[in-house]
């Protein structure tokens, strides 16, 4: 749930869970690359970013391609955008990356970063949350019937203003500014609201 979230929210049409291993990087979680559910580690732009604190961004991989990896997958595939941010265990220790992937170059703001910084921290509390439910998947569908319809409204909400911006001429008239704040508002409600509810559920599993 939480990649098809990530997609609408920033716009894009491929948002992906990385789990980075010692010689592979896989996709557990993919919307928009189907045909990535596997792929040597040294052509992903994931086992980069998570060796960084923050949030890696490559703005136009044409003009600016990342230089630590491979980029034949990046051509094959028309990729011309990549975020990542790095999956923590409590610990700290990165085990992979929540992704967004564009295939036109693109700016990704500092709001956006944080904003793909705590959808990260959501997933790694979504794999505690499959952990807890591992003895009992039955709870699973009504839990995340319940999440969704939390955040449906602002979703919604989304899409909406969305479409209010392809009315203005320009993206810098001031309706379109103010569309795009109130989006990141409601964005930033869902990753909030998102983090509130995986807490709960915890809190109730292991009560």
């Amino acid at each position: 749930m939480v990649v098809r979230v990530a997609a609408k929210l920033f716009n894009v049409p491929i948002a992906l869970v990385s789990l980075v291993e010692e010689h592979s990087v896989s996709f557990p979680a993919n919307v928009g690359l189907p045909e990535a559910e596997r792929v040597a580690r040294n052509i992903s732009m994931c086992s980069v970013a998570i060796l960084q604190d923050e949030t890696t961004v490559f703005a136009n991989l044409t003009e600016q391609p990342c230089t630590l990896t491979d980029p034949f997958l990046v051509r094959a595939l028309n990729l011309q955008f990549y975020a990542g941010h790095a999956l923590r265990t409590a610990d700290g220790y990165a085990i992979g990356t929540l992704c967004v992937i564009d295939r036109q170059p693109r700016a990704f703001s500092a709001n956006e970063e944080a904003l793909l910084a705590s959808l990260a921290a959501v997933v790694m509390q979504v794999f505690e949350l499959r952990a807890a439910m591992a003895e009992d998947l039955s709870v699973a569908p009504a839990l995340w019937e319940a999440i969704y319809a939390r955040i449906e409204p602002s979703l919604l909400r989304i899409n909406t203003l969305a479409e209010l911006t392809k009315w203005e001429e320009t993206l810098d008239t001031e309706a379109a500014l103010a569309y795009r704040v109130s989006q990141y508002e409601e964005a930033t409600h869902i990753a909030d609201t998102l983090q509130q509810e995986m807490s709960a559920a915890l809190v109730r599993l292991v009560a």
